[in-house]
């Protein structure tokens, strides 16, 4: 074989030369590619480097649609989170916030936006919350925030990585308030059931001990019996409560008369009374009907009758009265004489046991549950009780019946 010429094996030198720079060149655009994570499209290369780069690619668009899946799962998450109805915080393992809901922020005064990254000890200083962040296992603590009453549960938990702690806030504000009528309906129903145990027990100890007239044995069995009659009295006002409180709220479908319903709280009045008062009703039309459950209308009106005739001294007047609002509500008013009672007294009278003067209110026995059922009756039928009194000029109660809870009997026939 002869030798090719010169300028033949510079023209194959030059070409594999130039193909080994292409190849090269190539190669490192992709290497480059790959160390960019796969930014962009895949660059165009041959052979078995185009297959790395085809397998390449593939496996990171599938990377990529993993991450972009499990972003949208911890959104979807975090949404949720974010509708908890209690407040969530994020702690990383110095106790600085990683993530919290808004909630959490209304109800610790934070904001997501600038108290990120911080240390939530520097941002409550509550001494309970503070003991609580030093424990290593967490716990619970309950810390004040005028208005709000909030419960603190921090969990620890994760390797050091990641979130380290959860701080679950909730509002017990309406939980503690009802525990504490609870309690408070506990010890008075025990004060008020003592009481008249304790002067049964010591007329019962002197009937068996010291020989008494018959005047005096007589009166200690009158004031047993009273005794005895106000235990009977709170008793049934408590199932009362209890009854009203545990049933469905009445049928808008049933009606009552309402001139027959005032009648009978007259006429009762009047009775238990015995000629003491003044006792007075301006009837209202004898056609006008009422709807709800009649039980419940009458011991409404009842306990207002029998609390003005209870505390208007004796020769005073009580007036019941109907009339009609502008609105298309109807009023039933309970008006006395009597000595009136102070306005910082008025928001509290519809409490369990609340009395203005609690020994002129045994003397006169009641209750102080009177009110109290009131306000649950009118609250089951959509009305409202409005009190208004000035001192030595006696008070006012007030029924405000909503418009669709009254009907005259002629346009029910016609219905």
């Amino acid at each position: 074989m002869q030798d090719w010429p010169l300028w033949l094996a510079l023209a194959v030198i030059g070409a594999l030369g130039y193909l080994w720079l292409r190849e090269g060149w190539r190669t490192n655009k992709l290497l480059r590619w790959m160390v960019r994570d796969g930014e962009g499209p895949a660059p165009i290369v041959q052979g078995p480097l185009a297959e790395l780069a085809y397998r390449f690619e593939k496996a990171l668009r599938k990377r990529e649609a993993t991450r972009a899946e499990e972003r949208g799962r911890l959104q979807h998450l975090l949404t949720a989170l974010e509708a908890y109805p209690n407040g969530l915080l994020l702690l990383d393992a110095n106790d600085q916030i990683q993530w919290l809901n808004h909630i959490a922020a209304d109800q610790l005064g934070l904001l997501v936006e600038r108290d990120l990254q911080q240390n939530i000890r520097n941002l409550l200083r509550a001494p309970a919350f503070v003991e609580l962040m030093q424990r290593e296992e967490g716990g619970t603590v309950v810390i004040s925030r005028h208005p709000l009453q909030l419960q603190l549960t921090l969990r620890r938990f994760g390797d050091g990585r990641g979130p380290a702690a959860l701080l679950l806030v909730q509002d017990v504000t309406e939980r503690m308030r009802l525990e504490q009528m609870r309690s408070d309906f506990v010890a008075n129903v025990s004060h008020e059931i003592r009481s008249p145990l304790t002067v049964l027990t010591g007329y019962l100890e002197t009937l068996q001990t010291l020989p008494l007239s018959d005047a005096e044995r007589q009166r200690s069995l009158q004031q047993m019996r009273q005794q005895a009659d106000r235990m009977q009295l709170l008793v049934s006002d408590l199932l009362t409560l209890a009854t009203l409180e545990g049933a469905p709220k009445p049928p808008p479908d049933t009606w009552v008369s309402l001139h027959a319903l005032l009648q009978r709280c007259h006429a009762d009045g009047q009775g238990a009374d015995q000629g003491r008062h003044v006792l007075s009703l301006e009837n209202c039309e004898p056609e006008l009907h009422l709807s709800g459950n009649e039980g419940e209308w009458w011991s409404a009106v009842a306990n207002l009758v029998g609390n003005a005739l209870r505390y208007t001294p004796e020769g005073g007047t009580v007036h019941m009265a109907w009339r009609w609002l502008e609105d298309g509500r109807g009023e039933f008013a309970v008006l006395d004489t009597g000595p009136g009672i102070p306005a910082e007294h008025l928001p509290r009278l519809t409490e369990r046991f609340y009395r203005v003067d609690s020994s002129r209110s045994r003397a006169t026995g009641g209750t102080g549950l009177g009110l109290a059922i009131v306000k649950h009756v009118l609250q089951r039928h959509g009305a409202e009780l409005v009190i208004e009194s000035q001192l030595g000029q006696g008070s006012q109660f007030r029924i405000r019946i909503p418009k669709h809870r009254l009907r005259h009997e002629g346009v029910m026939a016609a219905a």
